[in-house]
């Protein structure tokens, strides 16, 4: 088996990608990659959703990554050519060019995300442009032969006719987190007896950052002392700011909640940068995406040693059992009150632990094995 990595994905800015890559080079897949980056952040596509007139920018961006692409697959050698395609995350388009591309191979897409579903999660509403976005999610699908997703909840949205070559693949946590985890785990990192709280992440609806700032402003009318990391922007970053910026304890001794906000962190400090806190939140929105998804966030922060609190959803039930706190979606006060259980050292220690224990079945190697099945099991398009 031979499989070609490809398309316009970004394994630093949306790493499900490399866990699938590694996952399968770990299992003794040859895997190669061509693959030229897109450079979109999220909040430009989330721009370009609601403002569509700007969609030549994104045409034109795309058409020239694509000539690199295809010329790049070109240059294979026969003995390069590949059995298996596996175009990466965000791959609605690059999975055409795929097809056409490597006509012979089994093309394998990972529909992380729905567009459609996406588009309304973000805020764009029902209309013309949502059922174009769901067009092209048929589309994608249509175009490729296995359709990796990463909760039950979401292969259910693949249609009915294909949803036997679906496959459901945790989205996990690359190994850096778990090197992180280690090293933390190695040194004092208990913030000197205050609780230390982090949350990463784009703070867009699904994510509910603004619940998480509505907890610590419940937090610091309690007295509780808490330190909290904040990392990333997006469209919910100025409410979370306006609801952090009026905290101010009962007996006007000042906040006992100190935030500390980074714009943004480089992936390859991040993990470090969580690892080195008591507990990591996951997400809280109660948006019907949110209902669906297990976030990069809960695996990545289990693997670095965190205490994991999320949203009480069927996926992160499913994936993390006792091995996390799980509190209603959207509800601020359950939120504040599961993160000072925590100021209670024997708590957060067995929390810790138990994260840490959960977060071995999501492994690079380990959540790659039904897709070694599927590769193994499924035929091309031209074979079908």
């Amino acid at each position: 088996m031979k499989v070609v990595a490809f398309g316009t994905y970004d394994a630093t800015a949306h790493p499900r990608v490399q866990v699938l890559i590694d996952g399968l080079r770990e299992r003794g897949v040859d895997v190669r990659e061509i693959v030229a980056p897109l450079g979109l952040d999220t909040a430009r596509r989330v721009e370009l959703l609601r403002k569509p007139w700007l969609l030549p920018v994104l045409v034109a961006r795309l058409l020239r990554r694509w000539l690199t692409l295809a010329g790049r697959a070109r240059r294979l050698t026969r003995d390069e050519w590949p059995s298996h395609v596996l175009v990466g995350y965000l791959g609605h388009f690059d999975v055409l060019l795929a097809r056409v591309l490597f006509p012979s191979a089994t093309i394998v897409l990972d529909h992380l995300i729905f567009a459609a579903g996406t588009a309304r999660d973000r805020g764009v509403g029902t209309g013309v442009r949502t059922v174009l976005l769901s067009g092209l999610d048929r589309l994608a699908i249509a175009a490729a032969d296995v359709v990796v997703t990463d909760t039950a909840e979401h292969a259910a949205q693949v249609p009915a006719r294909r949803r036997r070559d679906a496959v459901v693949v945790p989205v996990g946590a690359t190994q850096a987190w778990f090197d992180a985890g280690a090293r933390a785990s190695a040194t004092d990192v208990s913030g000197g007896g205050v609780l230390t709280v982090g949350f990463f992440g784009l703070f867009t609806p699904l994510q509910g950052a603004p619940v998480i700032a509505e907890a610590l402003r419940l937090l610091d009318r309690r007295g509780v002392r808490v330190r909290v990391t904040l990392v990333g922007s997006g469209q919910d970053a100025a409410v979370v700011r306006a609801v952090l910026a009026g905290m101010d304890s009962s007996d006007g001794a000042g906040s006992t909640v100190e935030v500390t906000w980074h714009d943004w962190v480089g992936p390859a400090e991040l993990p470090d940068l969580v690892a080195g806190h008591d507990v990591c939140l996951g997400i809280f929105g109660d948006t019907s995406k949110a209902r669906a998804v297990v976030p990069n966030k809960v695996y990545q922060g289990a693997a670095a040693g965190c205490a994991v609190v999320t949203s009480d959803t069927g996926p992160q039930r499913r994936a993390f059992g006792d091995a996390a706190v799980f509190v209603p979606p959207g509800d601020a006060g359950a939120l504040a009150t599961a993160i000072e259980t925590f100021t209670d050292r024997l708590a957060l220690t067995r929390a810790r632990a138990a994260g840490r224990a959960a977060a071995q079945r999501f492994t690079a190697r380990a959540v790659v094995a039904p897709l070694v099945d599927a590769l193994d099991t499924a035929p091309a398009t031209s074979s079908r």
